[in-house]
């Protein structure tokens, strides 16, 4: 599963490719990517506020795109909010974890996508640096057939 993101997410967006962007790990509640400083610093040698922001979006948009191929859910995610809070200056490596809300959400979701042909949800993400949130992400996103 996670191979098939990767090749989506550096085909269908390129900017991941620039990103340096690796899909790391998927549990089914949590998707993991990381993108290296490297390629998303900014002047002050930290990372980049907009690589932190896009990495959070797409480990969250990730996950659900996951998610629902497990459940043979096809559709079209899109972000439609995005908030974020930069807590701390993140000084290395940028590890985004998007985590699904608890289970009877994510199965209204899908119940809701199968008789409507759309959802919503909201999904949140962390990227932390030494064991401390460095940033919070909460985007609401939509599918449609």
């Amino acid at each position: 599963m996670e191979r098939k993101l990767q090749d989506i997410l550096d085909s269908a967006i390129p900017l991941t490719q620039a990103m340096g962007i690796i899909v790391e790990r998927y549990s089914g509640r949590e998707l993991t990517i990381v993108a290296p400083l490297a390629n998303n610093f900014n002047h002050l040698g930290t990372a980049f506020g907009g690589s932190l922001y896009i990495a959070c979006v797409l480990s969250a948009w990730g996950l659900l795109y996951l998610r629902l191929r497990e459940v043979g859910v096809e559709g079209n995610i899109v972000i439609r909010k995005g908030n974020v809070e930069y807590l701390r200056p993140v000084t290395g490596d940028i590890v985004a974890t998007g985590t699904l809300p608890p289970e009877e959400e994510v199965a209204a979701f899908i119940d809701s996508f199968n008789r409507k042909g759309k959802a919503k949800m909201t999904i949140c993400s962390v990227i932390e640096v030494q064991g401390k949130v460095a940033v919070k992400f909460e985007g609401d996103f939509a599918v449609v057939r």
